[in-house]
């Protein structure tokens, strides 16, 4: 609720003392009169997705650096809660940007876990959530969940009939057991077995890594080339994936190394140096893009940080621009409800990724690529090798 001048005293103190504990105020609620909207941003800010967060909040504020640090016409205080390890964490954190900070939307996380968990709770304060990570496939009511990055089964899904129809015998998965690992690897495998493929899996049965705790690939990488699989479908982010990466290139399997973007997306790519040599994933963006909004995106973020982005950045950025559009259009005072409603009446989103709309899941029908980590002058890059396919939810 926007307070407006009143002559009435007593009803002013009374509205003052409503917009205090709403989350759909202006200004966070904080009654003072601005049109200041105050919107709670959650990224990883310790744990093994630090760096996922850290991109997500440079392509975040490249965006408010871009536009005079409003959205929708409006100026922002962003308030910021860390993620961390798990689902509990990051509704601790959602918690507090909503009932201490009073934002009027959330924006952010990075693992399927936190993502459900923060989506259950806005979906219960009718809060709009932008997600920019994975979206967990536990979500059943979107009704105030919005995605600017990806559903996490996606990613398999997109890559399963390119392997079935390349891959001359078997293929081995491995993952991380958790939700992210859960649907990433089972999107696969389940578009993977329906298409014909088999997996080399001695159980007939995706292997499953404890995580976080597991450092040492060394003993499963054995099982996978006693396996006699000719490729590997697998699913690591953070430090897990420059572990796995790292020691695949060490035990020196000789066979070909598939993925979900993520095992070399972003900081981790460095990290892996050489060892991610040649190893091939599937994913919605590369820096390597030809289209306008993904030049202009390139540009002014090797400008401000020095690096080439990733799609961690694109989605912060993503979730932004879908913000500044939708605001615009919600009203000259704009609540929680309202903005809801007008993200759901955009058009074609412009980003630097190519031209998207959200679906039926309030995720983007998107395409993807096939990748492969090359040198590309003095570092490696994600190399886009060809448009796998485009999905729709």
């Amino acid at each position: 609720m926007h307070l407006r001048r009143l002559a009435a005293g007593g009803l002013a103190v009374a509205l003052l003392m409503l917009a205090a504990c709403s989350g759909a105020a202006l200004n966070g609620g904080s009654g003072s009169g601005s049109d200041t909207l105050t919107i709670g941003l959650i990224w990883p800010q310790s744990g093994p997705y630090k760096t996922i967060g850290d991109d997500q909040s440079k392509g975040w504020q490249l965006y408010l650096d871009q536009h005079g640090g409003k959205i929708g016409g409006h100026p922002v205080k962003t308030s910021t809660g860390d993620e961390g390890t798990s689902a509990a964490t990051a509704l601790t954190a959602a918690k507090k940007l909503l009932d201490a900070d009073h934002s009027m939307v959330l924006v952010g996380t990075a693992s399927g876990e936190a993502n459900a968990a923060v989506a259950d709770l806005a979906g219960h304060r009718k809060v709009p959530f932008i997600g920019a990570g994975g979206r967990a496939s536990v979500i059943k009511d979107v009704s105030y969940v919005w995605n600017t990055s990806w559903l996490s089964n996606e990613l398999g899904k997109a890559i399963a009939p390119y392997l079935q129809q390349t891959v001359h015998g078997t293929v081995y998965t491995i993952g991380p057991d958790y939700q992210g690992g859960w649907d990433n690897v089972n999107g696969f495998t389940d578009a993977y077995t329906k298409a014909g493929g088999k997996l080399a899996n001695p159980s007939g049965k995706t292997t499953w890594t404890p995580w976080p705790t597991t450092t040492n690939y060394l003993p499963y990488l054995t099982q996978i080339k006693d396996s006699g699989a000719k490729a590997v479908f697998t699913f690591y982010a953070g430090t897990a994936a420059v572990d796995f990466v790292k020691q695949y290139k060490q035990a020196n399997l000789g066979i070909p190394l598939y993925a979900s973007g993520f095992l070399t997306e972003g900081g981790v790519l460095g990290a892996q140096g050489a060892a991610a040599d040649g190893v091939y994933t599937v994913l919605n963006y590369a820096p390597n893009l030809d289209n306008p909004a993904n030049r202009d995106f390139v540009t002014l973020y090797q400008r401000k940080y020095g690096t080439a982005p990733n799609i961690y950045a694109v989605s912060g950025w993503d979730a932004a621009l879908v913000l500044d559009q939708a605001i615009a259009t919600a009203g000259s005072t704009p609540n929680s409800p309202a903005i809801n409603t007008a993200i759901g009446k955009l058009g074609t989103i412009s980003s630097p990724r190519g031209d998207w709309r959200f679906g039926g899941q309030h995720s983007p029908n998107q395409a993807y690529y096939l990748r492969r980590v090359q040198p590309d002058g003095r570092t490696e890059a994600n190399v886009v090798q060809q448009t796998l396919t485009t999905l729709t939810n």
